[in-house]
């Protein structure tokens, strides 16, 4: 049983820091300019509800308290996000639709998508065991 419930918004995480090695500055202009098109259909289509790049770099915290604090963002990572999407619609495979539309993914980028919850699961099972 699933106790979250998804919003009418999707994450797409970017994946992959290093998709535009080996280009040439017009390839990159090119691709940048493909890129940034998609980004101005998604704004025109009303569905875009923000994005940011993210810096190669970074932190993880992790143990009681956040004792442990360690480099956790590598560069070197193909798997590292590079940025994220959110965006508004109606169902994952509208979501995957829009993703598969990205002009970074013919050069080695991918995207994780992630249906946005209602609640985080831990929330979800509180509120669950409460009202019954």
């Amino acid at each position: 049983m699933n106790l979250q419930n998804p919003t009418d918004e999707y994450l797409l995480l970017i994946r992959g820091t290093h998709w535009n090695h080996g280009m040439s500055p017009s390839e990159l202009q090119h691709v940048m300019t493909d890129f940034y098109a998609w980004v101005d259909r998604l704004g025109k289509a009303g569905i875009h509800r923000g994005a940011q790049p993210l810096m190669e770099e970074g932190k993880l915290v992790s143990g009681p308290k956040g004792t442990s604090v360690t480099d956790g963002v590598f560069a070197e990572s193909k798997e590292a996000i590079a940025g994220y999407f959110r965006i508004a619609v109606g169902s994952m495979d509208e979501a995957v639709r829009i993703a598969q539309e990205c002009p970074i993914l013919q050069y080695g980028a991918t995207i994780e998508i992630r249906p946005i919850a209602d609640l985080c699961l831990p929330m979800a099972q509180v509120k669950a065991t409460t009202q019954d």
